[in-house]
């Protein structure tokens, strides 16, 4: 009797997970190219709006922070502080937002083929990138305006910032893109989520002030600060408006010109929060993914 080989055979609608996503990268570009062609679909501005909603985001928490409440007074270049930590928040709320709808908005293909289904808030985080780096080029162009010179470590500091907070997302996303197939008010947590995470990290005050405030508690602080997106968000800084000849050379320096105390902990520390997301995300999004198409 011959004997067959079951070994050579994959369990149909099983796979590895996120790691499965690099067997199907074709599909994924066509994903990728899918969510940013129908973004703008039948819009009269189109791409524009990559660069319109930021600007006026900007000019109220300037105009409110900035002018009315005396920021502007008391730290110097803070139009730069404000948009280079600003435009990272975009980068978080933007992508978050696109991931957890993304198997719902997809809900077409997940109901009649099989394939991978992390392919679907992947493609979502990717496409929401693409729309950041507008934002991106009229951040580097402006600080060029205000003096910055660009080096090997500010450029480091980018590419580190930005990729913590990719990675942060994907974790987060894939939970909440497979939470959300079943429970739809999961779109309103994420909501709320990304209003605090404007607030939750230094880009309207400085770090100085919480740590100032947090005295009595340390603890606190150190949890404060070692948000991966607050870690994201100093690091942006860092790399545009603290090396800023109006910021390096003022009278009085900032507070928050040097890194916070013991950073290079808190940064450790975000890195296993990023960790833990990434785990927790695809443990749950694989449990939920069973039942994907009976819920959809």
């Amino acid at each position: 009797m011959t004997q067959i080989d079951y070994s050579v055979f994959d369990t149909p609608g099983r796979g590895r997970g996120i790691l499965d996503v690099f067997e199907y990268r074709y599909l994924l570009r066509l994903l990728i190219g899918k969510s940013t062609s129908l973004r703008y679909r039948n819009s009269v501005l189109g791409w524009f709006w990559s660069y319109v909603r930021p600007t006026i985001q900007f000019l109220v928490y300037f105009l409110v922070v900035g002018e009315i409440l005396g920021m502007h007074r008391n730290l110097p270049a803070f139009p730069l502080y404000l948009f280079s930590g600003l435009v990272l928040v975009n980068l978080f709320n933007e992508t978050l937002s696109a991931a957890t709808q993304s198997i719902v908005a997809n809900k077409a293909l997940v109901r009649k083929i099989y394939l991978p289904r992390e392919l679907f808030p992947l493609a979502a985080i990717i496409g929401a990138f693409t729309h950041f780096l507008p934002q991106l080029a009229v951040l580097i162009l402006v600080s060029v305006l205000f003096g910055w010179i660009p080096s090997f470590a500010s450029l480091g500091l980018i590419l580190g910032g930005m990729l913590l907070v990719l990675l942060f997302v994907m974790g987060v996303g894939l939970f909440f893109a497979a939470v959300n197939v079943r429970f739809r008010d999961a779109g309103n947590t994420v909501d709320i989520i990304r209003t605090v995470a404007t607030w939750s990290v230094p880009i309207l005050y400085t770090w100085s002030m919480v740590y100032e405030r947090t005295q009595s508690i340390p603890w606190l602080f150190q949890i404060y600060i070692s948000n991966p997106l607050a870690v994201a968000v100093e690091m942006f800084h860092h790399a545009f408006w603290g090396t800023l000849p109006d910021v390096t050379g003022a009278a009085d320096a900032p507070d928050n010109l040097s890194w916070p105390p013991g950073f290079e902990w808190n940064a450790a520390a975000a890195l296993a929060v990023i960790v833990v997301s990434l785990l927790v995300g695809q443990y749950v999004f694989r449990r939920f993914e069973r039942t994907f198409a009976q819920d959809l």
